[in-house]
């Protein structure tokens, strides 16, 4: 009952036996327990992982591990330690209209570009929480939903809820769309 035969292979164990070439995807690890995060740690160390039922599991070759996180939670120092940093922006206008296009091509590029265009002057008011590209993609979404061709103040308001989070942003936007829609 205890042996290998009857152990199931998920993504950390199929990482550490796939071998040369293997990339391991952690995504929004700052959503993670600690629990979690100390186990981790002990793969990142030694890429290997202990069960007790059957031993010590290593990777021959290491797999190249990606972990991303939104700082939602800052990370253990161990953990920190063990990662080189690469910090990502938003993207510019006309590779955020593409992302756009391709994953909402039911909404038109003139729609597209005018969210994004909103979009990206709204991640320079000062929000407690900017809206980041999937938000950009829901404001798109809804508002093709709707029936919007143009970006107009009233279609703005009624879909807001799909690009901002907090109260607070919601009133910061809808006095920023008052002036840039205007204008």
């Amino acid at each position: 009952m205890f042996s290998e035969r009857f152990l199931i292979k998920r993504p950390l164990l199929q990482a550490i036996r796939a071998g040369s070439g293997a990339v391991l995807l952690i995504d929004e690890l700052d959503r993670a327990d600690d629990e979690f995060e100390a186990f981790l740690l002990e793969i990142l160390s030694e890429f290997a992982v202990t069960i007790p039922e059957i031993g010590r599991v290593g990777a021959l070759t290491p797999p190249a591990v990606i972990v991303t996180s939104n700082r939602t939670r800052e990370l253990h120092d161990a953990l920190k330690r063990r990662c080189l940093y690469h910090w990502i922006d938003h993207p510019g206008l006309e590779r955020e209209v593409q992302i756009v296009r391709t994953r909402a091509p039911e909404v038109s590029q003139e729609l597209a570009r005018q969210v994004v265009g909103v979009v990206q002057r709204l991640r320079d008011v000062g929000l407690q929480k900017p809206p980041g590209v999937a938000e950009t993609l829901d404001w798109a979404r809804a508002l093709h939903h709707l029936g919007t061709t143009t970006l107009d103040l009233e279609s703005a308001a009624r879909t807001l809820g799909a690009l901002v989070k907090y109260r607070e942003d919601s009133q910061r936007v809808q006095q920023a769309l008052d002036q840039m829609l205007r204008t």
